[in-house]
């Protein structure tokens, strides 16, 4: 319930963060129901992350193992140390200056965050993805005062008007970040950080729209440490973390760093990864719990027998809808029953899931220990099961803004509004229908686009499909498949007919796709989403 910022004084010397963030009014109610969620008023995440396995005697384990590299904790510590001292000395800065990083998934770039947050600074992490246009809005709203890049991805930033001077990274010994690690002392002392002091903007991957900056505390990064991985994955310290998301999307932040690091566990960093060889990386290092969307898991069914996934705990998705034909499909290659999860960067991580026994197929889950959800009506008034309303959450993480107008648009009487459909059962289950603004409304049928993609994707000549309303002079909307087929399959008017009446033996006939439009592949964003505005432009 904790609404303001002036708890404990901050140790930003810079006060950028603090000032721009959204007015006390227009914040979400934060609830702290564990009792794991008392955090002390000052505390530093990275310290608590990797300072305290350390001070333990845990210095030995691994903690990150890259393409050629494998790190102890004592080892991942002691470069995070000598980046930290890099970015206080020779870079200049100060206590809440943000720091713009970009690389891919390596035990380096990991350093690095880790490095920003225990000096004190605000890390502001950018998708390898991203363009000289996207990577120039996110450097100017977050006012970025350093860079740093792994070297192989410069070229986009060199054209980034008013951009501190890039210091990279990766390109061996002779990268400029190694070269000032090399002089820079071993040991560094964690910045005194307010529990309450920002330590990360993400900004987010959505499938349409400006990107937001979503600004995040010390005590949040812990807090989805606590809540997700705690009680619903019940992370181990022997677990073996691997997956696809990178590690700029908090999804991947939180799966592949973050959450081993929590509990003393190790993480498999690796670039640029595919599903077959995401699946080769599970069986060589003998990976325990994997994070990946659900289009990489079903492709990973189809090839799962030719690997051996034996050591395979429990395996997420999140990012995007998982369908009920890729869940079942990975259930019968590999024997395990798939972990679904909702999660935004504005909460950060994961807070409606489900695992083992209490998995529902078709649900995504409950909300996780820690959060509570309830599906509201237009009015804002929450609804019993079986109404399909707007999703509202709130728990020890929510939504502030970087200075954006739109912090009013996701924040509704204390609770956040993610942009989705949900519908709750009458054992408490939560089922995904749309987003928000993506109901198909047909002859003044309200149809979810979702459901319909399910349906499709159970005919075994689907490998991928998106469907969106298209609108329309009799119906107002009809709906419309864009469909990637299997290899081998031809795409024929008489294959579109069979789709067709195939959906309608499916889920109720009104729903199906009125057309039916074949593609080589499907337009789709860095962390997996599906643009469903692309699909309705083409």
């Amino acid at each position: 319930m904790d609404h303001s910022t002036q708890g404990t004084a901050s140790a930003h010397v810079d006060p950028f963060a603090r000032a721009h963030l959204p007015p006390a009014e227009l914040w979400p109610e934060l609830v702290f129901d564990l009792p794991e969620l008392h955090y002390p008023p000052r505390i530093n995440c990275a310290a608590e992350l990797l300072d305290r396995h350390v001070a333990a005697g845990d210095g030995a384990r691994v903690a990150l193992i890259g393409e050629h590299e494998r790190w102890t904790y004592a080892q991942l510590q002691e470069r995070v140390d000598r980046i930290a001292n890099v970015l206080r000395g020779p870079m200049g800065l100060v206590p809440g200056n943000r720091v713009l990083l970009r690389g891919t998934n390596t035990p380096l770039m990991a350093a690095a965050i880790l490095a920003v947050l225990k000096a004190g600074l605000v890390a502001v992490p950018t998708m390898p993805l991203l363009r000289t246009r996207e990577l120039a809005a996110i450097a100017a709203k977050a006012r970025v005062d350093a860079v740093l890049c792994a070297a192989a991805l410069c070229a986009d930033l060199d054209a980034v008007p008013d951009l501190p001077p890039v210091v990279h990274f990766g390109a061996g010994p002779d990268g400029a970040l190694e070269a000032l690690m090399a002089q820079a002392p071993a040991t560094f002392d964690a910045c005194d950080t307010a529990a309450d002091d920002v330590c990360l903007i993400g900004f987010t991957s959505g499938s349409t729209g400006v990107p937001k900056g979503t600004m995040h505390f010390h005590r949040d990064v812990l807090a989805i440490c606590d809540c997700f991985p705690r009680h619903t994955l019940r992370t181990q310290p022997s677990d073996v973390f691997v997956g696809t998301p990178p590690l700029a999307f908090t999804f991947g932040l939180g799966g592949l760093l973050l959450f081993p690091l929590r509990v003393g566990a190790c993480a498999v960093l690796l670039e640029k990864l595919t599903p077959e060889t995401l699946l080769k990386a599970i069986e060589r290092y003998r990976a325990t719990v994997c994070f990946t969307a659900p289009t990489a898991y079903g492709r990973m069914a189809a090839l799962a027998a030719g690997h051996d996934l034996s050591s395979l705990r429990e395996t997420v998705s999140a990012g995007e809808a998982l369908p009920v034909a890729t869940r079942a499909a990975w259930q019968r290659a590999t024997g395990l029953a798939m972990i679904d999860g909702i999660g935004s960067t504005e909460m950060l991580h994961i807070f409606i899931s489900a695992a083992g026994a209490d998995v529902r197929p078709g649900a995504t889950g409950k909300p996780v220990p820690g959060y509570r959800a309830c599906v509201l009506d237009a009015q804002g008034t929450p609804v019993g099961p079986g109404v399909i309303g707007r999703l509202a959450v709130k728990g020890p993480t929510g939504c502030r803004y970087l200075d954006d107008a739109r912090q009013g648009d996701y924040v509704c009487n204390g609770w956040n509004l993610t942009g989705d459909a949900y519908e709750m059962d009458a054992d408490g289950y939560f089922h995904y229908r749309s987003r928000t603004d993506d109901m198909i409304v047909s002859s003044g049928y309200n149809i979810a686009g979702p459901e319909v993609e399910d349906a499709l994707l159970r005919h075994p000549a689907v490998a991928e499909c998106g469907v969106v309303g298209r609108a329309d002079g009799e119906r107002g909307e009809i709906v419309e498949a864009h469909v990637v087929l299997r290899p081998k399959c031809g795409a024929t008017p008489a294959l579109a007919a069979e789709l067709q009446d195939f959906v309608k033996g499916e889920i109720a006939p009104y729903k199906y796709p009125r057309r039916v439009v074949f593609a080589e592949s499907l337009p789709r964003t860095e962390t997996g989403k599906l643009q469903r505005f692309r699909l309705r432009q083409s």
